[in-house]
């Protein structure tokens, strides 16, 4: 097979989350075990940072995976999902996995799929591990999927984990309450490995000190290491000064992922990088580092800036939370009139993401090219319930262009609701 075969492949043969929903989920480790036996246990064979949590994970695995990159590490980078590309999905030092180390993988292994029949997912996971051991890296930055407990992801015994916020998703799979989905995202925590939790929740705090408790795991809360004295936000980075809670020294990192949600992610890192020191771990410039994310290690997706006039934004936001951090932020811009792309999955609480978007904006309702997208005629006439004002398109490039023409120069342009709704942005 050559790439494109590959791929395809991939996408049309395995069952995948992104397509089916939940029905594609496996509830144990099993096929993620027997997949790293037959490939020798490459998930041993390199140090892991393992990092679950409802949002921010995405964009602390990066800001993580940037600082130790910079510090000379030959660093791996292990996120989900994609938005353009799957190889995004397994980077070495921000480069994306080669085509043809995919199609060697899956060529090498496609007897062994059809007997395991492994998820999309699992086999994702198992290709990132081995190429992160044949490539001899020093150091892997490991996002989970979904959840924790159950995710593939949980077969590495990691040297810290990381868990950034708890709030309300995938409840159908993770539980109703937010006490059920932190147990889960709590099952990344090993035995006597150090544990940082970004955001100190009343509603999840027990449920974390328990699970390090019982694994007699070190725990630290950032927001109760670090203060943030000082913040600015701008439409395109953000500023902060944070103090150390204990020596009270501060310290002033200019980050290029802007967003007020980021300086929770933000303490979140430097707490983990706080225990990589004292184990051992250089972090070099680490305030450098975090002000080049995106250059460093090709994120994309989170407050986007793709042009300047129409002023225009794509951010993966989707969940109630997610929509929340992306109001604070609209916030900040100045703009005559507000154009909003948007979609979602079924499987959302779209009511609960409409009534927080605003009423005076242009909406353009749309689709993204997988089975499990609301079509865009029934969020039209759920977005008209919520007192929202637009029209309705069949897929993710029409929506886009009625939004560019529609826009003047003073206008502001966003596209969320779903990462599948911004990866099927044109021209990106």
């Amino acid at each position: 097979m050559n790439y494109e075969q590959t791929i395809d492949y991939l996408y049309n043969q395995l069952p995948m989350f992104s397509k089916q929903g939940a029905s594609a989920l496996k509830h144990d480790l099993l096929n993620t075990r027997e997949l790293c036996t037959i490939l020798g246990h490459p998930e041993n064979r390199f140090p892991s940072i393992h990092i679950a949590g409802t949002n921010g994970k995405g964009s602390s695995s990066h800001m993580l995976a940037a600082v130790l990159q910079q510090a000379g590490y030959k660093t791996g980078l292990y996120t989900s999902p994609h938005l353009h590309d799957f190889r995004e999905r397994i980077k070495i030092d921000g480069a994306m996995i080669p085509e043809n180390r995919v199609v060697d993988f899956v060529e090498r292994l496609r007897t062994k799929i059809d007997t395991i029949q492994p998820s999309f997912f699992e086999l994702t996971v198992a290709m990132a591990f081995a190429y992160f051991a044949a490539e001899k890296i020093d150091i892997a930055v490991i996002e989970t999927g979904l959840g924790g407990r159950l995710d593939s992801t949980n077969v590495i015994t990691p040297i810290l984990s990381l868990i950034t916020n708890i709030s309300f998703d995938h409840m159908n799979v993770l539980g109703n309450t937010l006490q059920q989905i932190a147990y889960e995202k709590a099952g990344i925590i090993k035995p006597d490995v150090p544990v940082v939790i970004s955001e100190t929740q009343p509603e999840t705090a027990s449920v974390f000190y328990d699970a390090a408790d019982q694994r007699l795991s070190p725990i630290y809360f950032a927001d109760q290491e670090w203060a943030i004295m000082d913040s600015h936000p701008a439409p395109d980075s953000l500023r902060v000064t944070v103090a150390n809670t204990r020596t009270s020294e501060q310290a002033t990192y200019t980050l290029d992922l802007p967003g007020h949600y980021q300086e929770k992610n933000l303490l979140g890192v430097l707490s983990a990088l706080r225990i990589l020191q004292q184990a051992g771990w250089e972090t070099g410039n680490a305030a450098a580092a975090l002000g080049n994310v995106r250059k460093l290690t090709g994120l994309g997706g989170r407050w986007q800036v793709v042009r300047q006039a129409p002023y225009t934004v794509l951010d993966v936001g989707h969940n109630e939370a997610g929509m929340k951090a992306i109001l604070e932020q609209l916030a900040l811009v100045n703009y005559r009139r507000l154009h909003i792309v948007t979609g979602f999955v079924k499987d959302k609480d779209v009511p609960a993401a409409l009534r927080l978007l605003p009423k005076d904006a242009q909406y353009y309702f749309t689709k993204a090219q997988i089975p499990r997208a609301l079509p865009e005629e029934d969020l039209y006439r759920m977005a008209q319930e919520a007192g929202l004002q637009g029209a309705a398109f069949e897929n993710v490039p029409s929506a886009y262009q009625a939004a560019l023409a529609n826009a003047g120069a003073e206008d502001m342009v966003l596209v969320c609701g779903s990462v599948f709704i911004v990866g099927e942005v044109p021209g990106v």
